[in-house]
């Protein structure tokens, strides 16, 4: 089991996981990112949210000096003090926003698919959606390299709009209230595995990573990670990720950020552990 004094980053999904899924509170986690600051272990906000969102969560939880993974893994945003590294001050993985809703725009038109994608909402729309209030329902449109939609066809549909996107080089994410199209082979494992190589060219050292989520674009990361948190979801979704992770896997019994913090106390010990799971 991990140390708290050990290298290690953390990996963490929002909605459903830091951050409750109705209500956005993380206070239940406070204790533990406090303890994770004093340590000096970054906890890189790995989401599906947009990097504009992300700042402002960011700066909320005190995670100012660490990077961050945007829209499913599309995009890697470095912190301030990274400001010398080659892709500064930001690792772009996906095709384009503008590219990705061009396609499906047309996909909507030769097939006649039925789906509502951020692009032709309101933030009034996004707002009603989401929860969030208006001018955060805004910075959710200001997207980068992924589009999120609700899907209106059947099943059947849903297939054939899956196999089309491949064709054009994209791909369908499911996430907790959307799916997500983005370029083929994007996923936030993949965007975590690149910056663990980061922090290891920075450091020199090979960092022990742990991640957290709860929905099914979150199982790439899960997998992506020396050790996983799988956070209980709310809408009863039931994530595997295989008999390589017996052992390296806890599945909570908790949701959202109380959640969060019961993996935490399970997988990262230290002689004040008692203490903080007992908070």
């Amino acid at each position: 089991m991990p140390e708290l004094g050990d290298d290690m980053l953390i990996f963490s999904d929002l909605d459903g996981s830091l951050l409750d899924h109705d209500t956005y509170d993380w206070q239940p986690a406070a204790h533990w990112l406090r303890r994770l600051r004093q340590h000096r272990i970054p906890v890189i906000i790995t989401t599906s949210k947009t990097a504009c969102e992300t700042l402002l969560i960011r700066r909320e939880l005190g995670l100012e000096h660490c990077p961050f993974i945007a829209e499913n893994g599309a995009s890697v945003a470095l912190p301030e003090h990274w400001h010398t590294h080659a892709d500064y001050p930001c690792k772009l993985f996906s095709a384009g926003y503008v590219e990705i809703c061009a396609v499906l725009e047309r996909l909507r038109l030769e097939q006649s698919f039925s789906f509502s994608g951020f692009s032709t909402l309101t933030d009034s729309d996004v707002a009603t959606l989401t929860g969030l209030p208006l001018a955060d329902a805004k910075r959710a449109r200001q997207r980068q390299a992924s589009e999120p939609l609700l899907w209106h066809d059947d099943d059947a549909a849903l297939q054939r709009f899956i196999h089309l996107l491949d064709r054009h080089g994209l791909a369908l994410t499911q996430g907790g209230r959307f799916y997500h199209v983005m370029g083929k082979g994007i996923n936030k494992g993949r965007a975590a595995s690149w910056l663990r190589l980061q922090y290891q060219q920075v450091t020199g050292t090979t960092p022990i990573t742990l991640s957290l989520g709860d929905g099914p674009n979150d199982i790439a990361l899960l997998q992506s990670t020396d050790y996983a948190v799988v956070i209980k979801s709310q809408s009863q979704q039931h994530i595997t990720l295989g008999e390589a992770y017996t052992g390296k896997a806890y599945f909570t019994h908790d949701t959202g950020p109380t959640g969060w913090s019961e993996g935490l106390c399970h997988f990262i010990s230290d002689n004040k552990k008692r203490e903080v799971c007992d908070e």
